[in-house]
């Protein structure tokens, strides 16, 4: 039992993912907001739908502001819950803005006891010449954003188009460490293997890279479900998606080239060296090239991802064991994938 306890320890954090992955609820979140657009001088009316959301189910309605930076807001002149998730606010647009901008994004600010507060950034868009009235200029400071309730569950972000495919991200994302994680216990083996010649160093490092293409196809699969629900198609040719089949098509050369060998030295000898290419050319396709220009995904044009802005700290805590969890599930089948590959040997020598 000893011996298998980061079995067990892997078991344990998958189960646990599974079950803190899909049963903790999203935090309340706004849906959709309309109409878009206004005219600096208007009424407008919001017809508002959320996700998760109680409107109805307090005495006190929601708090409602349109907001346009950490000085300046706007309250709602009337606000009315339609049911559970519609919510219709009212709000005077004043003819003076604070700044010269021709066009001003304001930010959905919805408060309640029951559900705390969520933001939808650039939620009405207002069109504005440059008159200035004093008088205009301090509704926007009459009814600041303060007092706003704190959420007293747990649960996980809500992200516009995501929405309950956040989930994902603790699938999708920690194959692909555990993959680049196993590729780098493949190289370690591979360094080995050319210095000792030691035929089992061989074998685990082909035990790991065969594991981590596993991971990658079963993260690539899990990426094309999750795009097909979020931009639309399995296949975008966005530039991770690229450079991710790309590196395993560099993957899987490796595994042909080394069953066009039938002698076992030299089959050993090219796999170590081409593991070890295959991992410094995987580094910038991965780690570099998408940061260099636009992506779908997160952390694209030099931008770190998994930020404030994907995940937060109720997300981290099962985010982060589940990369463990995924790796060592992936060294288990590496383990048994070696164990396969010497008991074949026994029977054929």
């Amino acid at each position: 039992m000893r011996r298998h306890w980061w079995k067990i320890l892997a078991v344990l954090i998958i189960l646990g993912t599974l079950l803190g992955g899909m049963l903790s609820p999203l935090y309340p979140g706004i849906e959709s907001v309309k109409p878009g657009r206004t005219d600096a001088g208007e009424m407008i009316v919001l017809q508002i739908r959320g996700y998760n959301t109680h409107f109805d189910a307090s005495d006190d309605l929601p708090r409602v502001w349109l907001k346009l930076d950490e000085e300046n807001a706007l309250g709602a002149t009337q606000v009315m819950a339609r049911n559970a998730r519609e919510l219709r606010a009212s709000f005077y647009i004043p003819k003076s803005f604070p700044g010269d901008q021709g066009v001003t994004a304001l930010s959905l600010v919805i408060d309640n006891a029951r559900d705390g507060t969520s933001v939808l950034p650039s939620a009405v868009f207002v069109r504005h010449g440059q008159e200035k009235s004093e008088a205009e200029l301090l509704l926007w400071k009459k009814d600041p954003v303060v007092h706003l309730n704190t959420r007293a569950f747990f649960g996980f972000p809500y992200r516009n188009i995501l929405v309950e495919t956040i989930r994902n991200t603790y699938f999708h994302i920690p194959m692909w460490f555990g993959m680049i994680l196993l590729f780098a216990g493949s190289v370690y083996f591979s360094y080995r293997y050319m210095k000792t010649q030691h035929p089992d160093d061989d074998l685990r490092s082909i035990s790991l890279v065969q594991a981590g293409v596993l991971f990658g196809v079963m993260g690539l699969v899990t990426g094309m479900i999750w795009a097909k629900y979020t931009w639309g198609k399995f296949w975008s040719w966005d530039i991770k998606q690229n450079v991710s089949a790309i590196t395993l098509l560099i993957y899987f050369a490796l595994l042909v080239l080394r069953s066009s060998f039938e002698d076992e030295q030299r089959r050993a000898r090219l796999s170590a060296g081409y593991n070890i290419f295959a991992f410094v050319l995987m580094i910038p396709l991965i780690f570099v090239v998408p940061r260099l220009t636009d992506s779908l995904h997160p952390g694209n044009g030099g931008n770190p991802a998994l930020g404030g802005e994907d995940m937060d700290n109720t997300m981290r805590m099962i985010f982060y064991p589940a990369i463990i969890g995924w790796t060592l599930l992936g060294v288990w089948i590496a383990q048994l994938n070696y164990r396969f590959f010497k008991a074949k040997d026994r029977l054929t020598n």
